[in-house]
């Protein structure tokens, strides 16, 4: 565990990652880092056709990532700073899986660990689990563009691909405190008593 809290917000496309880890910022007063998604320029063509693209738009997103993990190294967990973050690096892994061939799979794995094995991994995480209506009502109401054409078979496989994630992460960090959000009964945005219990929550076993 860090001195000071590095805080993941993870859940599956359109489970309100960024919308919370901006709430949480805000709230403790810690610094955020967000994750880039629209400025990929392989997400359009991923979503078209993800067998052609995927490779090219998770090497994209693990680069970034690992960038983002270099800076929050310096600025923040080595001068013993908080920090939110909309994503474990760990989501790279999830959605790989799903999406490369073994070959391109076996590729990637390599430069995986060979870039993040040895830098910060959050010391708290909060998992947003919702179901696939409610991620589609949502994905709805933000209405990006690139997300327009995303399959719901998809999203599914993705729901219990977080899910078997999650318990792979208690399994190899035991140590790392994981709140679970019932994304489809726990409005944080619009009800003020889910949040403050997801507040009091992070207080009770983080801070």
């Amino acid at each position: 565990m860090y001195p000071a809290p590095f805080i993941a917000v993870e859940g599956p496309i359109g489970a309100g990652k960024t919308t919370l880890a901006t709430m949480l910022a805000k709230e403790f007063q810690f610094p955020l880092v967000k994750e880039i998604v629209e400025e990929n320029p392989f997400l359009d063509k991923f979503y078209e056709d993800m067998e052609q693209w995927s490779f090219q738009l998770e090497m994209f997103f693990l680069c970034n990532r690992f960038k983002q993990l270099e800076l929050i190294e310096e600025n923040y967990v080595n001068k013993q700073q908080p920090v939110v973050t909309d994503y474990h690096v760990y989501k790279n892994m999830i959605f790989a899986e799903r999406t490369l061939s073994k070959k391109h799979m076996d590729k990637y794995r390599k430069i995986y660990h060979l870039l993040t094995d040895d830098l910060p991994k959050p010391n708290a995480m909060i998992y947003i689990k919702a179901s696939l209506p409610t991620l589609l009502e949502r994905i709805q109401m933000r209405g990006r563009s690139f997300e327009e054409d995303i399959d719901p078979a998809y999203l599914k496989t993705l729901i219990e691909d977080y899910e078997l994630a999650i318990e792979h992460l208690k399994q190899t960090e035991p140590g790392l405190p994981i709140i679970t959000i019932e994304g489809d009964h726990t409005d944080f945005v619009s009800s003020q008593q889910d949040y403050q219990q997801i507040v009091q929550n992070i207080k009770e076993q983080v801070l």
